[in-house]
């Protein structure tokens, strides 16, 4: 099974929507499913111009269930943010006054 394939396979029709990323019957993660499928052809956009995909995993128990994309939690391989420097986070800087003083 192609997980980019254009048409959905038959087993995603009893498909459960999983409020946590895993399982919702065994708590397998989706690493664990048997097949995935990502139906790419409907994105969600987001409010913050973002677009998200129904992911449907068919576990090893046998339950076949989904979640959206933007809920997978980061992969080990994904680069951390950079934290900003420290003086980035000081609440005491001062700033010109750009507007005068009365």
């Amino acid at each position: 099974m192609d997980a980019f394939a254009p048409t959905p396979p038959d087993w995603i029709e009893s498909a459960v929507h999983a409020w946590e990323f895993c399982c919702p019957t065994c708590r397998g993660a989706a690493t664990e499913a048997l097949q995935v499928w990502i139906n790419r052809r409907s994105p969600v956009f987001t409010d913050r111009q973002g677009r998200k995909w129904q992911e449907f995993y068919h576990c090893q128990c046998g339950t076949a269930w989904w979640a959206w994309s933007s809920d997978r939690p980061p992969s080990e391989f994904t680069p951390a943010e950079p934290t900003p420097p420290e003086s980035f986070w000081r609440l005491d800087d001062t700033f010109p006054d750009v507007y005068g003083s009365d």
